[in-house]
C-alpha cells in the first residue's frame, strides 16, 4: 500500500470542493435522515461528525436542533460549512474544525452523545488508520454513545474494478475507496455492541452500502 497516493487523496478532494461547491447537492444524505430518527429516539443532542464534506448532513442534523461539531481535512470543505451556517443563522448548533481524522481526535474523552459519518469509513484509509479511528470514536463517546456510519460494500459495482491500492481499497475516477464486508465491520467494533447492519443504496450509479450502527458499552465493574 503507497501512503504516498494515500495522502494524495486529501488534495483531489480539495480540488473538487473549490470547483463543484454543490457536488453532492443540497439534500440530505438517505444515512443522515436515517441517523436522526435514531438520535431523536435515543435523545442524543450533540454529535461529532467525521468527514462533513460541504455540510448537507450538518445542515440537516443542525435544522433538526443537534449541536454539530464537524471536521474535514478540506479547509474548502470547512469554509463552505461555516458559510452555509451564517446564512441560514444555525452557527450556534454548528462548530467545524480542519481535521485529519487519521490523527487523534482533537476533542477530550466523553465529549459527545453521538458519531455521524457518511461514506468517511470508505475512504482512503487502512485496516491500520480504521482501527485508531474506532477507538478515537470509543474514547470521544459518552457511555451509552451511539456511532452511526456508512460505508460501501463488496457487493457494490465498483468493488475490484479499477486500480487496487492494497487491501480492499480500489481506484475509479481519481478517488480511492475501501469496500467493507459484515466481517470487517464486526473486527472495527471493539469496545461497541452493533445495534444494526442494513443495506441500502444511494444515488444513480447506485452506491451500495452499509449503515451500521453501534452503541458504546457500559462499563461494568
Amino acid at each position: 500500500m503507497d501512503k504516498k497516493i494515500l495522502d494524495q487523496q486529501s488534495q483531489h478532494w480539495e480540488s473538487n470542493f473549490s470547483s463543484k461547491p454543490e457536488m453532492f447537492g443540497l439534500k440530505p444524505s438517505i444515512a443522515a435522515v436515517k441517523a436522526l430518527k435514531i438520535f431523536k429516539k435515543e435523545k442524543i443532542t450533540k454529535i461529532i461528525e467525521l468527514g462533513a464534506g460541504l455540510g448537507r448532513d450538518t445542515i440537516y442534523f443542525a435544522q433538526n436542533s443537534i449541536f454539530v461539531e464537524a471536521i474535514d481535512y478540506s479547509p474548502t470543505g470547512i469554509k463552505i460549512i461555516n458559510k452555509k451556517a451564517k446564512k441560514l443563522n444555525l452557527s450556534k448548533f454548528i462548530k467545524t474544525k480542519i481535521h485529519d481524522i487519521r490523527q487523534k481526535l482533537p476533542f477530550p474523552d466523553k465529549s459527545f452523545q453521538g458519531c455521524f459519518s457518511h461514506m468517511l469509513y470508505c475512504m482512503a484509509l487502512s485496516s491500520f488508520n480504521l482501527k485508531n479511528l474506532n477507538q478515537e470514536v470509543y474514547r470521544v463517546l459518552k457511555s451509552g454513545g451511539v456511532n452511526v456510519y456508512t460505508v460501501r460494500h463488496n457487493e457494490d459495482g465498483d468493488y475490484q474494478k479499477g486500480i487496487h491500492r492494497g487491501e480492499d481499497l480500489y481506484e475509479n475516477d481519481g478517488f480511492i475507496v475501501h469496500f467493507f464486508s459484515k466481517n470487517k465491520i464486526n473486527q472495527l467494533s471493539t469496545g461497541f455492541e452493533i445495534l444494526d447492519i442494513e443495506k441500502f443504496e444511494e444515488g444513480k450509479f447506485p452506491r451500495k452500502l452499509f449503515k451500521v450502527t453501534l452503541k458504546k458499552k457500559s462499563l461494568t465493574r
